[in-house]
């Protein structure tokens, strides 16, 4: 079983950066690959970035490749997203993921969710 605690969301200007930090329970976060996704209101959840158990592979959304960095710690548990020239578009609930296979782009590639940080972008 593994808890995960989103946190670093908040409100930022367009242009501005935040960093996500997800911190996790449990002694196999190292075997886990980790997404990070978001929720818009009235739309679907989508990918954001994934990362492997390692830390060694690395995957983006097209909408913020060049822009959001995810990385890990494992001796500290956690995985981070570092978000740099937000946008409007980029405003939503984020959520960090784990999951037991390979890092993947789909939800349903994720055992554990967290309940989600919010991020907003103001102009």
């Amino acid at each position: 079983q593994v808890q995960l605690v989103e946190s670093g969301g908040g409100l930022v200007q367009a242009g501005g950066s935040l960093r996500l930090s997800c911190t996790a329970s449990g002694r196999t976060f190292s075997s886990y690959a980790m997404g990070w996704f978001r929720q818009a209101p009235g739309l679907e959840r989508e990918f954001v970035a994934a990362i492997s158990w390692s830390g060694g592979s690395t995957f983006y959304a097209d909408s913020v490749k060049g822009r959001f960095t995810i990385s890990r710690d494992n001796a500290k548990k956690t995985v981070y997203l570092q978000m740099n020239s937000l946008k409007l578009e980029d405003t939503a609930v984020y959520y960090c993921a784990a999951g037991s296979g390979l890092y993947s782009s789909a939800t349903r590639g994720y055992d554990y969710w967290g309940q989600g940080t919010q991020v907003t972008v103001s102009s």
